[in-house]
């Protein structure tokens, strides 16, 4: 079995080597190979250089020519996989690949679809801004009326799903409002989405977190879309996966 790792970078300096070399540590187990997968989205503080200069043959490193968003850059990564499970990872080190294997541990029980990593799972509230938790609870909240889910934290950025089911989604964000799309897409398609807890170090906007306020007006735009949307916009047609 291999495990994909996406890992999309934008202007991450100071954390992106510390989270290849936690990722390159990650523990899978013996039955799992990595397969490391960067997308640069044209970063400008240095990011692209480090990146362009780092010898490791087991990383392959995509750059953009442009910054085209981070949903553009998980799809990218996307496109780019060859493992039968693929994980979105930050890069910043708000999340710990150390928790690959609890992804892993789920797909040995039962191989479900897709499994999210909540921060939310048990009551937590791991949070720097209150605006953020509530925001997320009620995005979360809205997504399980609307599509029949009983998920703790859609918008946690841990998500890992099997490569062909990604790959046969109509996956069209380009920023953060694909981490709902692909939600959103999933649960229209029949897939079912478990959830295991992961540790979790938010940081603040001084630390270079990215996520403002207006993007959960945009997710809330994207959540009530999705659900109207005709099926041939949910799911690919056969053989239109690389378009």
């Amino acid at each position: 079995m291999k495990l994909s790792i996406i890992i999309c970078v934008y202007n991450e300096r100071d954390t992106i080597l510390t989270v290849l070399e936690r990722v390159r540590a990650a523990h899978l187990g013996e039955e799992w190979e990595k397969e490391i997968i960067v997308v640069d989205n044209f970063s400008t503080d240095g990011t692209r250089e480090l990146l362009q200069e780092l010898n490791a043959p087991d990383i392959k490193v995509i750059f953009h020519p442009r910054n085209l968003g981070k949903g553009s850059s998980v799809r990218t990564g996307i496109a780019h996989c060859t493992g039968d499970y693929a994980i979105i990872q930050d890069a910043d080190l708000e999340y710990d690949p150390q928790d690959y294997t609890l992804f892993l541990e789920r797909v040995a029980e039962d191989h479900p679809a897709a499994i999210y990593g909540s921060r939310t799972l048990g009551g937590r509230a791991i949070y720097k801004y209150v605006a953020n938790y509530w925001g997320v609870r009620f995005l979360t909240a809205l997504t399980n009326l609307l599509y029949g889910a009983q998920l703790t934290d859609v918008a946690t950025a841990a998500k890992m799903v099997r490569t062909d089911v990604l790959k046969s989604l109509h996956l069209s964000g380009t920023g953060f409002d694909l981490d709902f799309e692909l939600t959103d897409k999933l649960l229209r398609a029949g897939y079912h989405i478990a959830e295991v807890p992961i540790s979790y170090r938010p940081r603040t906007i001084a630390e270079g977190k990215k996520i403002r306020p207006w993007d959960g007006l945009w997710a809330l735009k994207v959540i009530l879309r999705d659900r109207l949307l005709p099926m041939k916009y949910v799911v690919r047609e056969k053989g239109a996966e690389g378009s």
